[in-house]
């Protein structure tokens, strides 16, 4: 049995981390809403941009004038796996679950004879993920001097991504991040950029309107791809932060909750044995006074 000086010990110590917990949880709440509002606000603009690129590669077809970053290059054995997390832990299952998809993703890929290469954004992610793939990673990105995620963040990622392209590098490229639903729902999402997964009905009316474009198709497809490309990892960083700091106050609520309950134990079992002691002591004293 533990001292009393232990158990106070203890139960003063519970409640320092009961204290750091709970602040970090009111931070994170704070950035939770410029983040959220930055991922929603982010949305329509890449989600309107798939649909012009979908509107436009259906003027072009599948044929040999379609750009490479849409239709790829006819080759499907070397893929590169961008996978976004954040910097720092103690946000629950964000970093896990975007982790264990890349994981599960590559060990696939692996077993049907696929060269696998991994671009890195994050930290967390590169811890996680060096020991079993540490000679498929190529580069690791980190932000950690970033407070807010700007389009100047994912642009030089983006511009990455085409040149290991345009070198021959990969054929498919792949970008996993977490999807923001609520602060208790992240989606851990894969979404492919090379070649350019669009949506297949453009037309978000459903009336099959015809557009006349000038330049042509594949002028503007020239210039628009590459940019859809940062525009998508943009957008999941900006995803990703969301959902990293729902995902941090959840957490740092549910260790709250926790250091309160075994505070509550400890300072039971801290009654229980001073009680003990002051019963042991009367017994004691009474026990020596009727020897006399």
């Amino acid at each position: 049995m533990p001292s009393l000086k232990d158990l106070r010990n203890r139960i003063s110590s519970v409640k320092s981390t009961q204290k750091i917990t709970k602040a970090m949880q009111m931070v994170a709440a704070a950035k939770l809403r410029r983040a959220q509002q930055a991922a929603e606000a982010a949305r329509p603009f890449a989600e309107r941009m798939e649909k012009v690129l979908a509107n436009l590669a259906r003027g072009i077809g599948d044929g040999a004038q379609a750009p490479k970053l849409l239709a790829g290059n006819g080759q499907d054995r070397t893929h590169l796996l961008v996978v976004c997390t954040a910097e720092r832990g103690l946000c629950g299952a964000f970093n896990g679950s975007i982790v264990r998809l890349a994981r599960e993703h590559a060990n696939r890929l692996l077993r049907e004879g696929k060269t696998v290469k991994m671009l890195l954004v994050g930290k967390k992610g590169y811890e996680q993920l060096r020991r079993q793939f540490e000679a498929n990673i190529v580069e690791t990105i980190e932000l950690r001097n970033v407070k807010s995620v700007g389009f100047g963040d994912a642009d030089p990622i983006g511009k990455r991504i085409i040149a290991m392209f345009e070198a021959g590098e990969f054929d498919v490229c792949t970008l996993f991040f977490s999807r923001f639903r609520s602060v208790i729902s992240q989606i851990p999402t894969a979404l492919q950029l090379i070649p350019a997964e669009l949506p297949k009905n453009a037309d978000a009316t459903g009336t099959g309107a015809a557009y006349d474009y000038e330049p042509g198709e594949d002028e503007i497809l020239a210039a628009l791809l590459p940019r859809n490309i940062s525009i998508q990892v943009f957008r999941a960083l900006l995803e990703n932060a969301a959902s990293e700091q729902g995902s941090r106050m959840s957490a740092m609520d549910n260790a709250t909750r926790n250091a309160g309950e075994m505070i509550k134990k400890q300072t039971q079992i801290y009654n229980r044995s001073r009680q003990a002691m002051i019963t042991k002591e009367l017994i004691e004293i009474i026990s020596g006074a009727e020897a006399l």
